[in-house]
C-alpha cells in the first residue's frame, strides 16, 4: 500500500539534497566556530557564508539574521526579548486569538507573570485580522504587535505588509510576524516587518533549525545568556552544519516557490471541490487562503476517521500538532465563530511539493469508504 503523507503543516520529510549537505558538513565542519584555530576559522567562514546567503534572500544585512532552534524559540526571543527591552516605553501589547501556541503562551506569560496588558484581537469568519482592528486597539503605551502571516490550522493569510505600513505611523510600536507557514510557499515581503520568525522543518529542512529575522534598529534582551553568540542575542555553540543546511533549504524553497504554489493550488482546488459533494462535510479554510492547507469538518468523530485513515497509511491531522494532545476542540475554529461540533471534528490536510493529484484521489476514495462505514 502506498504511503500518503498529508500532514506537511506539522512537519515535512527532509529533502535528500539537504540531507547530503548536512552529512558532508557534519563530517568535515565539526569544529566550534568560536575556536581560535584553523578548523574553527573554517567553521566560522561557512557559518558566515550561510548567514550571508540567508540575508541576501531576505534583502537584509548579516547581523539581522539570528539562528535559533526553531520558530518557537524565535517567537519567544522576538516577543519576550522586545517586551523586556522596551518595557519602560509601555506595557501594552497586541496579538490575535488564533496565533501559534508559542506566540499565545508567550503573551500569556507576559500578562500573568510580568504585568503586561494584552489585547487579543478576534479574527473575522475567514480567520483574518484587519489593520483597522489593530489600529483601534493601539494605545499610548502600546509597544508591540504580533500577527502571524499564515494560520497553521486553516491557512488564512494576513496582509502583514499593509499592517506593517500602518504601524509605521506609530514609531514606538515594534511589529512581529510568525511567517513559518508562509515562507517558501507564498510571497513574503518583510520591508514593513521588524521581526519575523520561521522554522526550516516545514520546507524539507531539519527540525531544531529556525531563524529570527531582526531589523537592525531593534534591540532585544537576550533570553539565553552565555558566550555571546548570534550577536549577543542567543548564546550557545553554533550548529554550523544546520546553518549551512538552513541556507540551502531556504534557497531551494524560494527558487521553487511559484512552481510549488501552482501545483498545490491545483491539489487544493480539486480536494475542496470534491469535499463539497460529500454529505456532512463543512469546509473551514477560506477560499483565498494558503493552497497548502485545507481544513474541513465532518459529522463523524474526526479522531476515529484519522485513525482509520492512518491504518491505510494515509496521514492527516485533526489540528495543529502543537495542541493535538490537548482539548479536542480547535481554538482556531472556535475563534472564527464555528460551533463545538464543527470545531471538535476537524481534519487538516496539508500539502507539500511531494504530493500528487493521484494521492488526493486515493484519499477521497478511502475517506468516503470510512465515512460510510461509521
Amino acid at each position: 500500500m502506498i504511503l500518503i503523507y498529508f500532514d506537511n503543516a506539522a512537519t515535512t520529510s527532509v529533502d535528500q539534497d539537504i540531507l547530503n549537505t548536512y552529512v558532508e558538513f557534519v563530517k568535515t565542519c565539526f569544529a566550534n566556530a568560536a575556536s581560535n584555530h584553523l578548523l574553527g576559522y573554517k567553521s566560522y567562514e561557512y557559518e558566515k557564508q550561510a548567514r550571508q546567503i540567508i540575508a541576501n534572500l531576505f534583502k537584509k544585512k548579516e547581523e539581522e539574521i539570528i539562528f535559533t532552534s526553531g520558530a518557537s524559540e524565535a517567537n519567544n526571543l522576538a516577543i519576550k526579548g522586545t517586551c523586556f527591552q522596551y518595557k519602560n516605553r509601555g506595557k501594552h501589547i497586541i496579538t490575535s486569538t488564533i496565533e501559534h501556541a508559542s506566540v499565545l503562551e508567550a503573551f500569556k506569560q507576559l500578562e500573568k507573570e510580568f504585568n503586561f496588558e494584552v489585547t487579543y484581537l478576534k479574527p473575522n469568519k475567514n480567520g483574518i485580522i484587519e489593520k483597522d482592528q489593530i489600529e483601534k486597539a493601539i494605545r499610548n503605551d502600546t509597544i508591540f504587535v504580533s500577527i502571524m502571516m499564515v494560520n497553521n490550522e486553516i491557512g488564512s493569510i494576513n496582509d502583514i505588509d499593509t499592517i506593517g505600513e500602518m504601524l509605521k505611523k506609530y514609531p514606538k510600536i515594534i511589529f512581529h510576524s510568525d511567517i513559518t507557514q508562509a515562507i517558501g510557499k507564498i510571497k513574503v515581503d518583510l520591508k514593513n516587518v521588524d521581526l519575523a520568525s520561521l522554522s526550516l522543518h516545514k520546507i524539507h529542512g531539519f527540525k531544531g533549525s529556525g531563524i529570527l529575522v531582526k531589523s537592525e534598529k531593534i534591540n532585544l534582551m537576550s533570553q539565553i545568556s552565555g558566550g555571546g553568540q548570534e550577536f549577543n542575542f542567543r548564546s550557545g555553540t553554533n550548529n554550523v552544519p544546520y546553518e549551512v543546511s538552513a541556507a540551502k533549504t531556504l534557497r531551494i524553497a524560494l527558487k521553487n516557490q511559484e512552481e510549488n504554489y501552482q501545483k498545490c493550488l491545483k491539489l487544493k482546488n480539486y480536494l475542496v471541490d470534491e469535499l463539497k459533494n460529500i454529505q456532512g462535510v463543512h469546509i473551514n479554510s477560506p477560499i483565498n487562503g494558503s493552497p497548502f492547507i485545507v481544513n474541513f469538518s465532518i459529522d463523524k468523530k474526526a479522531s476515529v476517521v484519522t485513525e482509520a485513515l492512518s491504518k491505510k497509511e494515509i496521514y492527516v491531522s485533526t489540528k495543529s500538532a502543537c495542541s493535538s494532545k490537548k482539548s479536542s476542540i480547535s481554538y482556531v475554529l472556535k475563534e472564527i465563530g464555528l460551533d463545538d461540533k464543527i470545531s471538535s471534528n476537524a481534519i487538516r490536510v496539508s500539502f507539500s511539493d511531494n504530493n500528487t493529484l493521484d494521492e488526493v484521489k486515493i484519499f477521497l476514495v478511502e475517506l468516503k469508504k470510512i465515512l460510510e462505514s461509521i
